[in-house]
């Protein structure tokens, strides 16, 4: 006995309607029609942003493959393909649906027009058309709108390539819109393809250009540095394939010039950034965030792990156990690999934290221990911040302090206290920066000021000769900043004013 059915086709308009509000930002749809073309082996894309009022356009060119009528065909059609179905080995899609809702979520009409063999074939949506259809057609239409064969023009003259065309921005020109607007929308776009495709970009696979313009690679691990702290590959199988992860811990801003520092930042900030980057066939999914894990509750972004960075590459038979969605903009570990990813983040989150609070100065030009004026408790009941009182400038006070010893310690104890921990992480989170320390701002007399009386001190009082003196200040946090002016001390203390 078969089961009893009806036929219920979704109402087209309706269907296409509600697809419409997946989410996409233009970036991350723009991006989903360059995977099209990555996935088609193209060298060129060209993205073209056109300004004309409610008449703006934004058309997509590339020189890969291109498609023949019934590819073509094929391509238009919502869920086509299924997302269960066999892939090649370097397909950036899944559904089925990413070109055209990415489409239909910033436009009204949509023309792909494909070259191949020779042959151009133009297919288009357009919603308001459907929507005026008798009967709730699907009604796929043949060419390209009056008024936008120029767009579709240069592939005849192209042995293959494929242009894709939105037209009515509806989602994106809204009133009120502007042409800075759109050219403010240009700058994000750039900066979103430079981000996700930048492996592509790096190696010169691609050339992505924006009106003319050729987009250079983004780089959040700055591999290129020797100040880049970066792990071993780790491979950690799972059902699906095999995950490769690689740790990183960016240099602090002090060891970056000022040019490298902005362009770290990415697009939405140095906090923002932190965390992992997965990739699936290099091409960037999700950019920064810690995916949910952390020990007891979810990590959140914070300012002491803004340096930290990890790349985890999964080959596209992993998009059911990753939860990999339409828009390409989330992923979900699989219970099996969040134990040992939560490790390396651990590690990676602490060293990270470690270079933040150190601001990027290396322990000694040695490598010996260097010595700081503040030193961390780790306690029970959480962190307690002390004063070294071995530290060069606070010795010197201390052994100096004769009968008002005891006051020069309850002075340190009071210090020690009252440290504004909370205000200074308040201030660092509401201004996105670090708290001007180390004579960061001082003039190089106000730095002598301070270090004259500790190098007196270890020449006169201590008897170190003033050789071993300069080298001990050197090591000394913040002299250590100074190798000048701890070098033009003088051999005899008693020629300083």
């Amino acid at each position: 006995m078969t089961d009893r059915f009806r036929l219920a086709p979704p109402r087209a308009v309706a269907m296409i309607e509600s697809l419409r509000g997946l989410g996409y930002s233009a970036a991350a749809a723009v991006a989903d029609i360059v995977d099209n073309s990555v996935a088609a082996h193209a060298v060129n894309v060209e993205v073209t942003f056109i300004w004309s009022g409610r008449n703006s356009r934004i058309h997509v060119k590339d020189d890969g493959d291109g498609m023949d009528e019934a590819q073509l065909d094929q391509a238009m059609r919502l869920g086509e393909k299924s997302p269960l179905d066999e892939r090649h080995a370097d397909d950036l899609g899944r559904f089925g649906l990413g070109m055209k809702t990415a489409s239909f979520s910033q436009c009204r009409r949509l023309t792909v027009a494909s070259a191949k063999s020779g042959a151009v074939s133009c297919l288009r949506w357009d919603l308001d058309v459907l929507a005026k259809s008798p009967g709730d057609e699907w009604r796929l239409l043949e060419g390209s709108a009056p008024g936008s064969d120029a767009f579709v023009a240069p592939l005849a003259s192209m042995k293959s390539g494929t242009v894709v065309l939105w037209e009515e921005l509806d989602r994106i020109v809204t009133s009120g819109y502007s042409e800075q607007d759109f050219l403010d929308l240009i700058d994000k776009v750039e900066q979103h393809l430079a981000m996700v495709f930048h492996r592509y970009l790096s190696d010169r696979r691609l050339t992505l250009r924006i009106n003319g313009q050729a987009i250079a690679a983004w780089d959040p691990f700055l591999e290129g540095l020797t100040a880049t702290w970066r792990s071993p590959v780790v491979e950690l199988p799972f059902e699906g394939g095999i995950a490769r992860v690689k740790c990183f811990v960016l240099p602090h801003k002090d060891r970056l010039d000022t040019g490298t520092y902005e362009s770290a930042a990415g697009p939405d900030g140095w906090t923002a950034q932190q965390g992992f980057y997965v990739y699936r066939n290099e091409r960037l999914l999700v950019a920064g965030g810690w995916l949910g894990l952390g020990q007891g509750r979810s990590w959140t972004r914070e300012e002491a792990h803004r340096l930290a960075r990890i790349r985890i590459d999964i080959p596209n038979t992993a998009d059911v156990a990753w939860e990999i969605d339409i828009r390409k903009s989330r992923a979900k570990p699989p219970v099996v690999l969040r134990a040992r990813l939560t490790r390396l983040a651990e590690d990676t989150r602490e060293r990270a934290r470690r270079v933040f609070a150190r601001r990027g100065q290396p322990l000694t030009p040695g490598g010996d221990q260097l010595v700081q004026a503040w030193i961390a408790q780790r306690l029970s009941k959480g962190i307690r911040y002390r004063i070294d009182v071995d530290h060069p400038a606070v010795r010197a006070v201390i052994e100096d302090a004769g009968p008002l010893l005891n006051q020069v310690e309850a002075m340190l104890s009071v210090i020690e206290e009252t440290v504004p921990v909370q205000r200074i992480w308040l201030d660092t989170m509401d201004s996105k920066e670090t708290p001007v320390t180390g004579f960061a701002s001082a003039t190089d007399a106000e730095v002598v000021a301070v270090l004259e009386p500790v190098y007196r001190h270890l020449v006169l009082r201590k008897g170190v000769a003033p050789e071993l003196a300069r080298e001990r200040l050197l090591l000394t946090e913040p002299f250590n900043k100074f190798p000048g002016l701890v070098a033009a001390l003088p051999d005899d203390p008693s020629q300083m004013n």
